[in-house]
């Protein structure tokens, strides 16, 4: 068995935008020592060899900052006129299954993935989709991935493709892009240019109408080939959270 990790490290970095900061203190052995002393045990009576424990504090970090995934809330108060699913009251049976990937590395940036583009590669790969599995959009955008170019390149999943793909049963499905969509300031500008309401976030917006959770900030899809694995996505269970950070993994 041999299992590639399919999730970016969480850290700190300087070229994050501010809306993706992650701020983690780290304290040290040492000073934890200082509070068990505070706390009433004196230096002499630790064990030998301990200082303390380590222990560390998420200062910032928001749910969707790094590979996470996104709860039917996330999209919509609703889907279909029901009350949406938050990230705590996922299946857990949606969380494990087959994995499949469609290559779409030569997908132009801002040129979003359609049905036939998706059938197209089933088609030439000769591989079949079924009901439940998770399916990953490899588009090679994790290169940018700790850049400040990351949320502003890549192509992006179309309203159409996302439909499509839950009609064949597919129920969690994530990218190693920013996002699922194409670029957020490139789908604002668009919907400004063309007058176009329908336009901003159509993928996400799939939710509003059909239920589905993406995962987003994948890594390591390379590494991966097209079918034969498994795929772990267990998110965090933050109680009516519309995401949570996920290690996502492939088991192969």
């Amino acid at each position: 068995m041999k299992i590639i990790d399919l999730s970016k490290p969480i850290q700190y970095n300087k070229s994050d935008p501010w809306f993706m900061k992650v701020r983690i203190k780290h304290k040290s052995h040492k000073k934890t020592g200082l509070l068990l002393r505070f706390l009433g045990l004196p230096k002499k009576l630790f064990p030998e060899g301990f200082m303390g424990w380590a222990d560390d504090t998420i200062k910032q970090m928001g749910v969707h900052a790094t590979t996470h995934l996104d709860a039917p809330w996330h999209y919509s108060p609703t889907v279909n006129g029901a009350r949406s699913k938050t990230i705590d009251e996922i299946p857990l049976e949606w969380c494990y299954a087959d994995g499949l990937v469609i290559d779409m590395k030569h997908k132009e940036d801002f040129d979003p993935i359609t049905i036939q583009d998706i059938q197209g590669f089933l088609e030439k790969e000769k591989l079949s989709l079924k009901k439940d599995m998770i399916v990953l959009i490899k588009t090679g955008r994790d290169i940018y991935n700790g850049t400040k170019d990351f949320p502003d390149k890549g192509t992006g999943m179309s309203a159409a493709a996302t439909e499509w793909l839950i009609d064949q049963g597919i129920k969690v499905m994530g990218i190693d892009s920013w996002g699922w969509d194409l670029p957020l300031k490139y789908l604002i500008k668009k919907a400004k240019e063309t007058n176009n309401s329908e336009l901003f976030w159509e993928a996400h917006l799939v939710g509003q109408r059909k239920e589905y959770c993406h995962i987003e900030q994948l890594v390591n899809l390379d590494e991966l080939p097209t079918k034969g694995f498994k795929v772990a996505v267990f998110p965090l269970k933050i109680v009516g959270a519309s995401a949570a950070p996920a290690r996502v993994v492939a088991i192969i």
